[in-house]
């Protein structure tokens, strides 16, 4: 799934990521433009290592 491209429906979908997180992705991606890097979504508020080790292999920008 695309950063860059996904729908708030569509980031709520992944795992470990629920309505909240996926409205703070689009945020951040709203305030800061597009990701340039998955590494960028350690940046999401809500998201900590854990959680990005975890969606890494299923997101691309």
């Amino acid at each position: 799934m695309n950063l860059n491209t996904a729908t708030e429906a569509e980031l709520d979908e992944l795992p470990g990521v629920g309505p909240v997180t996926a409205a703070a992705i689009i945020s951040w991606r709203t305030s800061n433009g597009r990701f340039t890097d998955i590494e960028q979504l350690g940046e999401v508020d809500g998201i900590g290592p854990a959680r990005l080790a975890k969606l890494r292999v299923l997101v691309s920008v």
